[in-house]
């Protein structure tokens, strides 16, 4: 049942401010999991012994997890109910996190990871579903808040972590362990919502795998958002490398890679909030890229000098990853749709983003140059244009099967 329902019933006001915060909160710890390992990847190699099989696997994982466990969380999702299912992710998060951050053997460290990261992946899932049930008049408001807190959480984990292994002298099992304090924080507001459990529509539960292989809409998200996360995963592993072999220093290539990172958030704030005005996203899908393509044709023709222009210019194309989120829930009629084909669109788009860096790798080893890498990018941009601009069409993945004169007469999904 949505808050706007339960208000109407006498529910206080409240209750929507509490799911707000508990949405802010859990946004905040998905991705620490992944990007506090980052800037101590060698350092933790070293201490647990970890060989190059070892690293490759702990990066790998986050992909591997979103993947798989986001497939499954709908399913789960309708054995233990939402909130108790989002309850148990920030638990496996929180105690995947502190476990991993104390020991010393590298296959604990990978297994607790694995752990972590299936809580995180929950989350992806979970949470804009709840957005549709609880917030179905507010998608577009609500998700600008869960993609800002993300981002910001995303860049917190990656930015803090080194300084506070400093602080704590050199200590990396301190340094992983203070995100899990973070994880029992967000757990508090959801043990409170355990009482406001929504209830399912009957005979909801029909939006499953199969039939969301049948569905070129689904598709159409699905390969919308794996391009996007390939571009991000690329950006995020491959930039610091690019500006290094253009002539900036590893310092001034770290300055850049963060800048990067912190135009994130205003963009996750901008984007949403634009998108959700018009029923129709293809304008912003165009926009989008066009932003892409001025920033990696300068990144890759212009002079290196003016990389951090360039740079600014592919921030603004990555809120195509706020507005894939959107999607998932504009292109859907109700919550139980939302979560199919929330599961469905990120398991199979991060599986297709997980090439991305390795085939940048392989092509950049066997020419030497970037020439290559950069023509990838560009065959990318034009399959993202493609899918992005049937996925951010005015149409709802319920109705595609339904006879046209049906469609018609069926009432819009309220938007916020």
């Amino acid at each position: 049942m949505s808050v706007v329902a339960q208000e109407s019933r006498g529910r206080t006001a409240p209750l929507a401010w509490l799911l707000v915060l508990g949405i802010v909160l859990a946004a905040l710890n998905l991705r620490t999991a992944v990007t506090s390992v980052g800037p101590l990847l060698d350092q933790l190699a070293g201490s647990l012994g970890m060989s190059s099989v070892g690293t490759g696997l702990l990066t790998t994982l986050p992909v591997l997890a979103f993947a798989t466990v986001g497939a499954v969380t709908p399913a789960m999702a309708r054995r233990l109910g939402e909130h108790r299912l989002l309850v148990l992710a920030l638990v496996l998060l929180g105690v995947g996190l502190l476990v991993r951050s104390l020991v010393e053997s590298a296959p604990i460290f990978l297994l607790t990871s694995a752990v972590a990261l299936s809580g995180g992946a929950i989350g992806n899932v979970l949470i804009p579903t709840l957005i549709k049930r609880h917030f179905p008049a507010k998608t577009g408001i609500m998700t600008t808040v869960y993609t800002t807190s993300l981002a910001a959480g995303t860049m917190l984990a990656a930015a803090a972590t080194v300084p506070i292994e400093r602080a704590a002298g050199g200590d990396w099992h301190i340094a992983l362990g203070v995100w899990a304090a973070l994880a029992a924080i967000a757990v508090i507001p959801w043990l409170a919502l355990l009482r406001s459990e929504p209830e399912r529509m009957a005979g909801s539960a029909d939006a499953g795998p199969k039939r969301l292989l049948r569905s070129k809409l689904a598709w159409m998200v699905a390969l919308y958002f794996g391009t996007q996360s390939m571009i991000a995963y690329i950006m995020f592993g491959w930039l610091a490398t690019i500006l290094t072999d253009g002539g900036y220093t590893t310092s001034q290539a770290g300055m850049i890679l963060g800048v990067f990172t912190a135009l994130n958030i205003p963009v996750s704030m901008l984007v949403p909030a634009v998108a959700s005005r018009f029923s129709d996203q293809r304008p912003v899908v165009v926009g989008l890229v066009v932003a892409y393509v001025i920033g990696f044709a300068g990144l890759w023709f212009a002079p290196a000098s003016t990389a951090l222009v360039w740079v600014a210019f592919v921030a603004i194309g990555m809120g195509s990853f706020p507005l894939a989120l959107m999607m998932l829930a504009l292109r859907t009629r109700t919550p139980e749709a939302t979560a199919a084909l929330s599961a469905f669109g990120q398991s199979a788009g991060y599986l297709i983003a997980g090439a991305g860096p390795l085939v940048v790798g392989v092509l950049h080893q066997a020419t030497g140059g970037w020439d290559l890498p950069y023509a990838l990018i560009f065959g990318v941009l034009v399959l993202q244009l493609f899918t992005g601009l049937y996925a951010g069409g005015n149409r709802y993945l319920e109705d595609e099967r339904l006879p046209k004169a049906v469609r018609e007469r069926l009432p819009e999904t309220i938007k916020g």
